[in-house]
């Protein structure tokens, strides 16, 4: 998933997807102990998108708190 496309998703949609790939990146690392996987690279790439989804959901809580500040 790209950045890009991730900044345009809403709060709640951000957490569904977040909750998507934690699911996904559990079952990838089951996959991985019980049988071999097809495309090992998919557990670096699901970790890579959650951290995304968590910088992104910081980046908003900072503003949310720095916009209050300001007025």
């Amino acid at each position: 998933m790209k950045i890009k496309d991730i900044r345009e998703l809403s709060g709640e949609e951000l957490q569904t997807e977040l909750d998507r790939l934690h699911r996904q990146l559990f079952d990838l690392r089951s996959q991985a102990v019980t049988e071999k996987l097809e495309d090992p690279t998919l557990i670096s790439k699901a970790q890579r998108d959650v951290a995304r989804i968590l910088t992104i959901k910081r980046e908003r809580e900072l503003a949310a708190k720095a916009q209050p500040a300001k007025s």
